[in-house]
């Protein structure tokens, strides 16, 4: 591989709004899917919540075997423009339209068939989503080691779209409240029906993330000629790159492992409701299930962003095993005493609901904002590394497969978060029937903060174990630097 360019700022920033262009749409679908399908036909099914939890689920599994066919083809092309940049492109346009289409209401309770064209259609357009969610993530992902081969600058650019990812992943609820807002100014308080600031919301990112998207496609250019792959690459033989590439079964194992850095993204509705509910701010009642529900993660995305910003100057001192293994271990051992602290809080405790609980839950949100930085940085720029490694030592250029492995280790974990996490809420008896009673049983909140906060503890500690064979160390990287120059 040769030496590309010095990576100028502007282009890493440029690559940077193009990552949040994607994530933006996978930060709505995570955070509101559910939520969606809940407020729209649960007068239709009462079954809807865990019904579409459960298709979810499997769809995300059965788009997973789309991967590596994505990975091959992108490994075998030969369009103009570089080998991931056009299909950025190409996958912008399906990603964006689909993302709108799920949040569309259907009054499927008026066809006959009205129950198996529900979960039909959900069905569809969710496997549908997550392919197409596929062919954005992994050339965007991917075009990180085509626009420079230099470490430092491509941990510079990782830096920067990570700051992106976080930022798209936690702004589609504050999104919410400005189109509810709005709505409220323009028709009136409660005039409005819940299916219009889900559809506008929806239109709404598909102007930012096609824009965002296509600047990347304008603006970047890979750098780095990166050769054909004269490999057919199949499910099975993705997973032989897995058993005989040791360095990205790795990323594998400590995304599926790590599952649950997600966690209180994909629960976050329904915890909620469960540990705040209701909340007065500046003489306003505000419902954090609703217009609210971006407010006790606020201080957690603030924390994240920083944590972007301050893990790589870690990473730079310490290298990727031993800041992963630092930050993962701290997870652990502050989420358990998060717990713990909760747990042991009597019945009808203040913490327990209302402003107070917001306010703890915000400060907690902070902290573990901070810690769980690492485990959304780290991976990517380990695949990265990991491509470079494998050409160090084979002179075989699988760009596609190793980001192609990411993105399905990436969706695994997705997947498991979203069964483990809505199975625990489940466990617990929360409902919306009892969320609108205003008295949640202690019993009931301490199972949904083991949801919330006390798995994404244990899930990061486990991931750790992998790191430790874990061998791109300095002197290799030194190693790799000179024989690219």
């Amino acid at each position: 591989m040769k030496k590309g360019k010095t990576l100028p700022v502007k282009s890493a920033l440029i690559y940077a709004l193009g990552i949040f262009g994607v994530q933006i749409f996978i930060g709505y679908m995570n955070s509101f899917q559910t939520e969606f399908y809940n407020k729209m036909y649960s007068p239709f099914d009462s079954s809807i919540f865990y019904a579409s939890a459960i298709i979810i689920f499997a769809a995300k599994l059965i788009s997973c075997f789309f991967d590596p066919l994505i990975g091959a083809m992108i490994d075998k092309s030969t369009l103009n423009g570089g080998k991931m940049r056009p299909w950025v492109l190409r996958s912008a346009f399906p990603l964006a339209i689909l993302t709108t289409v799920i949040f569309i209401y259907i009054p499927f309770e008026s066809f006959a068939s009205g129950k198996i064209l529900l979960y039909s259609y959900i069905t569809v357009t969710t496997v549908l989503w997550n392919i197409a969610m596929s062919f954005a993530d992994i050339p965007s992902q991917g075009m990180l080691s085509l626009i420079c081969t230099d470490a430092d600058e491509r941990s510079f650019a990782a830096s920067l779209s990570n700051i992106s990812k976080t930022i798209a992943l936690a702004v589609p609820g504050v999104f919410v409240t400005v189109v509810m807002t709005a709505l409220s100014i323009i028709k009136g308080s409660g005039n409005y029906e819940d299916r219009e600031y889900y559809f506008i919301t929806a239109l709404l990112f598909f102007m930012i993330g096609i824009s965002c998207i296509l600047l990347m496609y304008r603006k970047n250019t890979e750098t780095v000629q990166s050769a054909e792959s004269s490999e057919t690459v199949s499910i099975k033989e993705m997973f032989a790159e897995l058993k005989n590439n040791k360095m990205i079964l790795i990323v594998f194992l400590i995304n599926l492992i790590g599952f649950a850095r997600s966690m209180g993204l994909i629960v976050c509705a329904q915890a909620n409701g469960a540990l705040i509910g209701k909340i007065n701010l500046f003489s306003f009642q505000m419902d954090t299930t609703a217009d609210a529900t971006w407010l006790p993660g606020l201080f957690g995305a603030v924390s994240g962003f920083i944590g972007i910003c301050i893990v790589p100057l870690i990473n730079k001192r310490l290298g990727e095993k031993k800041t992963y293994i630092a930050f993962s271990a701290a997870t652990f051992v502050f989420n358990t005493a998060v717990c713990i602290f909760y747990w042991l809080l009597p019945e009808g405790c203040a913490l327990r609901y209302g402003n107070p609980a917001l306010y703890m839950i915000m400060a907690f949100q902070f902290v573990i904002g901070f810690l769980t930085a690492a485990n959304t940085y780290i991976p990517l720029v380990m695949t990265a590394d990991i491509v470079d490694y494998r050409l160090f030592k084979t002179g075989e250029h699988k760009e596609g497969v190793n980001y192609a492995i990411l993105s399905l280790s990436i969706k695994l974990s997705n997947a498991l978060c979203v069964a483990v996490g809505l199975i625990i809420i489940a466990a617990s008896g929360y409902t919306q029937v009892i969320y609108e009673t205003g008295s949640i049983p202690s019993k009931m909140q301490n199972i949904v903060m083991l949801a919330y906060i006390g798995i994404v503890g244990i899930s990061a500690l486990c991931s750790a174990v992998p790191m430790l064979f874990y061998k791109i160390n300095f002197r290799i990287k030194e190693q790799m630097r000179r024989k690219a120059n």
